[in-house]
């Protein structure tokens, strides 16, 4: 099975730093993908944002919280979507320091674009615009829909989110870099959570080495 990532970015993705490819490529069946890191900040501090975030909180989606050094785990496995295109299920586990908090998402290829999924059940949709950038990845959203019940309701282009992630290989402490921003038109950072993270694939039940 190719991995999304794969999908999207073509002949590019060989131009991932080699620790990336094994992160973005196809985990293989009866497998998964188990990273732990710290985060060094997460979530915002405009707290007249923090009770929109107590809604998107109940779906497992961003938290109503800002806080420093926060230690994490990440769960990716693969999965087929509706269409038979492949996909990633991931599960993060923020351990936030009054309680233990999960974002899920699951991340596909379609037409080109990477669309992420978010929640559980799913509150938000976005389609991200994928690019190389000196071996590290970076996806920009391009859309981004509220999923209300049976309905999906794409946000205006003008007030709609940005969300930019971006990984990167650090060589010299041979971790994982990663940092997602969440910014709106006019009033800029809403959200984020940036840090660093080791990680390996292993078969389901194991530890990576």
């Amino acid at each position: 099975m190719t991995s999304p990532y794969r999908a999207v970015l073509g002949a590019a993705f060989d131009e991932l730093h080699p620790r990336l490819r094994e992160y973005f490529d196809a985990i293989p069946a009866g497998a998964v993908g188990r990273g732990s890191g710290v985060f060094d900040t997460v979530g915002t501090p405009r707290r007249w944002l923090w009770p929109v975030l107590a809604v998107f909180a109940r779906s497992h989606v961003m938290f109503p919280v800002w806080e420093r050094s926060v230690p994490f785990t990440v769960q990716n496995r693969p999965v087929t979507g509706a269409d038979g295109s492949p996909g990633v299920a991931a599960v993060r586990v923020f351990e936030l320091s009054r309680r233990r908090a999960a974002m899920v998402d699951e991340i596909s290829a379609a037409a080109g674009a990477l669309v992420d999924r978010l929640g559980d059940p799913v509150r938000a949709e976005a389609r991200f615009r994928a690019t190389v950038r000196d071996g590290g990845l970076r996806l920009r959203s391009t859309a981004v829909w509220l999923v209300l019940g049976r309905r999906t309701v794409r946000i205006p282009p003008p007030v709609a989110p940005v969300v930019v992630l971006t990984e990167r290989w650090d060589t010299a402490k041979e971790r994982q870099l990663v940092s997602i921003t969440v910014a709106l038109p006019v009033i800029g950072r809403i959200y984020q959570y940036r840090g660093r993270f080791r990680y390996g694939v292993a078969e389901a039940g194991e530890q990576p080495s």
